[in-house]
């Protein structure tokens, strides 16, 4: 029994739910959880000169962004990298800090997406494609991205355009977020639904999206600069994403298509970074380049031939950038004897850095020292008890030893800690199967399966569980919760529709 379940595993079938993206609108995104401390807004409160409030209220908006986060999980692939999602949760939450946002209820979705393109949706959904990081050139130009994401959402822009267009509702909101999250899992259909979309509307609603385009541009670049960035970098950032686009031609990328980039935007966007204060020059993007390297290797077609850059660039007295790229790219070749002596030949900065050590894991497990490995991550938690990245390296590697129970206990205070990422779920659920407990591979997937809007397989989870022998009271108590739960939620996604 325990063997069946086990290999009974958690289907992904995120391709073909693609085709359902339309009757599902009101439902997406794709989300891990900030759980650091946060100022939040009480959505009972009226806001002072909103008049947007009276079309839709902040309480509302929080409820369609989760709920549109939900249908994002399950339609786009997301990125599992621990070590770059607790970064972009860092600089996310480093801008926030200095943002005009009042609901700090925030979620970060990270698309496994080589495209450059990032969104925010009402209700506190940020979204941010891995290839954003390629695009970028500094953490100032990726965080000048952010920043502009996160002046859309404090002035309410969503809510505005829907004051805007009064009567068309309902639909102008769903076709608006219809084509981000058909985009964020098909390109080229994403084009279509938000080029039909902006098609649909009059041109004073084109207009009055510049203007909200201006007005973040604008408030965008002061949080930049209260955050420690160039705000210079701003228009650095526009320059580049409109070369791309004339490299793209008739297939821009996303980002282009929601933030048109034109000669005047960039002109006037270095007329205000003029105004702002610059921060002295620290040059200090270590992190930022140790996270855009890993991604580099994660997108390669090639790694032997992105090895082979590498090699080039450190033999010209290149950076701990190259040495580092040397290390993981030859890893990712199946070169563990060249990966080993590139990390030998990092300088010891770069070699003494969490992250670079959390990648030498890799590297031993490679090497086929499994107990070395969890040796080092042991003694990497001891150091860092509170760092995500760390927790799940060591519950994964605990696993792979076989040390089953002990996995069990740190993803179970992962999920607790980190409620709605849904690879830790998916482990969880992965590693409670091992641990022969059936109940709470059960109750795993039923929250990976409401995580993502596949509501009807939760249901049927509620249902496999409910067949287990020698449930307590407090066991059969939690399923009629549960079912209870998923049966409201899916009531309440309906309504959203009408």
């Amino acid at each position: 029994m325990r063997r069946t379940l086990y290999q009974n595993r958690i289907k992904d079938n995120r391709p073909e739910k693609a085709k359902r993206v339309l009757p599902l609108l009101m439902a997406f995104s794709l989300g891990i959880t900030l759980n650091l401390p946060t100022a939040h807004a009480d959505p009972s409160l009226p806001v002072l000169t909103d008049a947007t409030s009276s079309t839709i209220s902040l309480q509302e908006e929080h409820r369609l962004g989760r709920n549109w986060a939900r249908v994002l999980r399950g339609q786009a692939a997301l990125l599992d990298d621990p070590v770059v999602k607790q970064y972009l949760n860092d600089l996310l939450w480093q801008v926030v800090e200095h943002s005009e946002l009042m609901d700090r209820r925030l979620e970060l979705v990270v698309l496994d997406k080589e495209s450059f393109n990032a969104f925010a949706v009402p209700g506190g959904i940020v979204g941010i494609h891995g290839g954003l990081l390629l695009a970028s050139e500094s953490e100032a130009e990726l965080a000048s991205v952010v920043a502009h994401e996160l002046a859309h959402l404090s002035q309410r822009h969503y809510a505005q355009q829907l004051e805007e267009s009064r009567r068309n509702r309902p639909l102008m909101l769903a076709g608006l977020l219809a084509g981000i999250l058909v985009a964020a899992a098909d390109s080229q259909a994403g084009t279509a639904a938000i080029t039909s979309t902006i098609a649909g509307s009059a041109q004073a609603q084109l207009a009055f999206s510049r203007r909200n385009e201006q007005e973040a541009d604008r408030i965008g670049m002061q949080t930049l600069s209260a955050s420690g960035y160039d705000p210079y970098a701003m228009p650095k950032m526009f320059e580049r994403l409109q070369n791309s686009y004339r490299f793209y031609g008739q297939k821009p990328p996303e980002f282009l298509l929601t933030h048109p980039v034109t000669e005047s935007r960039i002109a006037d966007s270095l007329n205000r970074a003029a105004t702002l204060p610059r921060p002295p020059v620290n040059g200090d993007d270590m992190l930022y380049d140790l996270v855009r390297t890993r991604l580099q290797v994660h997108y390669s077609k090639e790694p032997q031939t992105l090895y082979s850059t590498y090699s080039e660039q450190a033999s010209d007295g290149g950076s701990g950038t190259a040495r580092y790229g040397q290390m993981i790219s030859a890893l990712a070749a199946g070169r563990t004897q060249q990966s080993r002596e590139a990390f030998e030949s990092l300088p010891s900065q770069w070699r003494d850095h969490l992250y670079v050590r959390l990648s030498e894991l890799d590297l031993l497990l490679a090497e086929g020292a499994q107990n070395q490995a969890f040796n080092r991550v042991e003694a990497l938690l001891d150091l860092y008890p509170d760092s995500m990245p760390v927790r799940y390296r060591y519950a994964l590697i605990a696993r792979q030893t076989g040390r089953i129970k002990l996995a069990a206990q740190v993803l179970n205070e992962l999920v607790r800690d980190y409620p709605n990422d849904v690879d830790f779920w998916y482990q969880l659920a992965e590693t409670e199967g091992l641990n022969g407990r059936i109940y709470a591979v059960h109750m795993a997937r039923i929250e990976y399966f409401m995580l993502t809007a596949q509501l009807d397989l939760a249901l049927r989870q509620v249902e496999f569980a409910r067949r287990e022998n020698g449930l307590n009271d407090i066991e059969k108590a939690r399923l009629n919760q549960k079912e209870l739960e998923i049966k409201t939620l899916r009531q309440q996604m309906k309504d959203d529709l009408s």
